[in-house]
C-alpha cells in the first residue's frame, strides 16, 4: 500500500506598491500614527464613491503577463460581504466571477529534482482590511488600525498541485521572485507585504486498494516560509490521525479555517469554513465593467523585465558561473545587477561572484540590510577583485582593504597605495622571512616532518604574519616545502 500523500494549494496575497490605495487617494504606506491614512471612501462612509486607481489595474496586467496568465477581455469588481472589525464597510471589493487573470504557472523543481508545472486558477485585485491589534497587557483590549484598510491587493490562486512542504516553499519563493522583478511589490513578508493561505488535504490509500480525501483545512496569514514548511509538516501529521480517529472525509462542505502558532509550531483551529454562499458575493455597483484592450495590453508587455529563470540561464552562460552562483545571485533581482554592474568593470566574473556570495552577503545578512543600501561601488569591488587577481594584493590583504573601503568609502587602489600594502613577491625577502619563521618554530618544524599537514599551515600563518600579510601565498608555500625538506 502507498504511504499518504497531501494536496496542497496557496492563496496568495501580495500587497501593490502604488503610491495610493485601491479606490482612493489616501496615502498607500506602511506603518504611521493609526488610523491617520484613511479617508470617508476607504472607511465606508454614507453616499462616498470608490474609484479604481489605474496603476493597480496596470499592475495585474504585468502580473499576469509574467505569470503566462489569459489577460480577460472582460473584467469586473464584486462585493465579498462578511463582518468583522477589521473591515468598516461591511464588505470587501474584490473580483469573482471575471478575474482580471486566468490560467498560467510557476515552474519549480519537485522532490526528485524534476521539473514541474504548478499552474495558477486564477489572479485577481482586491482590496486589504484593517489591522487587529491585541495588547498583552491584562487587560484583553483590542484595537484596530485602519491604515491598511483599502491598500491593494493581487490575490493569486493555485490550483492543488503542490505535493509537499518543500514544493509549497518552492512555489512561494518563485512567486516573490517574479513580483520583485516585475517591481509591484516589494514582498516584505515581516511587513505583511506577502501573505499566504495554505489549503491542505491528505489522499491516504486504504487496503483495497482506492483512497480517502480529508477534509481541506485552510491556515490562513502565514507570514514566512519557513512557518509555511511548519504548518503544511504538522498538518499532514494532524489529518493523518485525525483520520484514523473519526473516519471523517471530505464532503465539499466540511472544510475548517485553522491558523498557526509560530510560538508552538502547530495549527489551532478557528472557525468552520464559511462557503462562497456564506459571502453574497454581488457585482460591485459603484464601479463599472472594465474592458481590457489589446492596445493596454500591449502597453503593459512593455514593462516586463528579464524573469528571474531567463536572468539565471543568461548569467550563467554569459558569464561562466557556475549553476548555483547563477541561481543564488538571480534569486534577488537588485543582487543580480549589482553583479552585472560589476562585471562591466573586471572580466573576473567567477571571483566577483565569488566575493558576493560570500563577503558581501555575509555582511548584508549580518546587519539585515538590501544590497541597495550596501555603501561599496560596484565599480570598486570589482577594482578589489582586480588587485586580488593580478597578484597585487594578497587575499589576507584584501580582506582588510574591503574593511577599510567600507570604513572610509576610499577605492582599493588608493588604500593600497596609502598603506603600502602591495604584494611581497621577491624571492630575497621572501627566502629571509622563511628562514626567521622556520628556526623560530622547531616544533612545528619536526611536526611537519612527521607527516602532521596542519603544521605547513601554521608555519604559512607565521610568515603572513611577519609579512603583514603581503607575502604572495604561492610563492610562500612553494618556498616553505623547498626548505622543510
Amino acid at each position: 500500500m502507498n504511504k499518504p500523500y497531501p494536496i496542497i494549494g496557496l492563496e496568495v496575497h501580495v500587497q501593490l506598491k502604488t503610491k495610493t490605495k485601491a479606490f482612493c487617494r489616501c496615502e498607500n504606506k506602511y506603518g504611521g500614527i493609526p488610523n491617520s491614512r484613511v479617508c470617508p471612501v476607504c472607511m465606508g462612509m454614507p453616499g462616498m464613491l470608490p474609484v479604481l486607481n489605474e496603476s493597480v489595474l496596470n499592475d495585474a496586467i504585468v502580473a499576469g503577463l509574467a505569470f503566462g496568465s489569459q489577460i480577460a477581455s472582460i473584467t469586473k469588481f464584486d462585493r465579498k460581504n462578511y463582518s468583522y472589525p477589521d473591515l468598516p464597510k461591511g464588505y470587501q471589493i474584490s473580483q469573482y466571477d471575471k478575474p482580471i487573470c486566468s490560467g498560467g504557472f510557476i515552474e519549480i523543481e519537485d522532490d526528485n529534482g524534476t521539473l514541474k508545472h504548478i499552474n495558477i486558477t486564477r489572479i485577481h485585485i482586491e482590496e486589504d482590511a484593517g489591522k487587529l491589534i491585541h495588547l498583552e497587557d491584562g487587560t484583553n483590549n483590542s484595537y484596530v488600525d485602519y491604515n491598511r484598510c483599502g491598500a491593494p491587493l493581487l490575490e493569486t490562486v493555485s490550483e492543488p498541485d503542490i505535493r509537499s512542504s518543500d514544493e509549497a516553499v518552492k512555489y512561494l519563493k518563485s512567486l516573490k521572485e517574479i513580483f520583485e522583478y516585475i517591481e509591484i511589490s516589494d514582498c516584505n513578508m515581516e511587513e505583511g507585504s506577502l501573505r499566504c493561505d495554505a489549503n491542505i488535504s491528505m489522499m491516504i490509500p486504504l487496503s483495497d486498494g482506492t483512497e480517502i480525501n480529508t477534509p481541506i483545512s485552510e491556515v490562513k496569514n502565514i507570514n514566512s516560509f519557513s512557518n509555511v514548511k511548519k504548518a503544511i509538516e504538522y498538518e499532514i501529521i494532524r489529518q493523518v490521525e485525525e483520520y484514523h480517529k473519526t473516519k471523517e472525509v471530505n464532503n465539499g462542505k466540511n472544510k475548517i479555517t485553522r491558523g498557526f502558532d509560530d510560538s508552538k509550531g502547530i495549527t489551532v483551529f478557528q472557525r468552520s469554513k464559511e462557503g462562497e454562499s456564506d459571502y453574497r458575493y454581488f457585482p460591485e455597483p459603484d464601479l463599472p465593467h472594465l474592458e481590457i484592450t489589446e492596445e493596454l495590453i500591449n502597453k503593459s508587455k512593455l514593462r516586463l523585465p528579464e524573469l528571474p529563470q531567463n536572468k539565471r540561464n543568461r548569467l550563467e552562460n554569459q558569464y561562466g558561473i557556475t549553476q548555483y552562483d547563477a541561481t543564488t545571485l538571480s534569486a534577488d533581482k537588485k543582487l543580480s545587477d549589482y553583479f552585472e554592474k560589476c562585471c562591466k568593470y573586471t572580466t573576473n566574473y567567477k571571483k566577483v561572484a565569488n566575493f558576493i556570495l560570500t563577503d558581501i552577503c555575509s555582511i548584508l545578512n549580518t546587519e539585515n540590510i538590501s544590497i541597495i543600501d550596501f555603501s561599496v561601488s560596484a565599480e570598486d569591488i570589482a577594482q578589489l577583485v582586480n588587485l586580488l587577481s593580478d597578484g597585487t594584493i594578497s587575499s589576507w590583504i584584501a580582506k582588510s582593504v574591503f574593511e577599510k573601503m567600507r570604513l572610509t568609502n576610499k577605492n582599493p587602489l588608493s588604500i593600497v597605495e596609502e598603506e603600502s600594502l602591495l604584494q611581497l613577491n621577491n624571492d630575497d625577502e621572501l627566502d629571509t622571512i622563511v628562514i626567521k619563521v622556520l628556526s623560530e618554530n622547531q616544533k612545528s618544524v619536526e611536526d611537519y616532518k612527521n607527516g602532521k599537514d596542519n603544521a605547513l599551515k601554521y608555519l604559512m600563518g607565521q610568515v603572513m604574519k611577519q609579512s603583514k600579510g603581503k607575502a604572495n601565498p604561492v610563492k610562500t608555500t612553494e618556498m616553505l616545502i623547498e626548505r622543510l625538506k
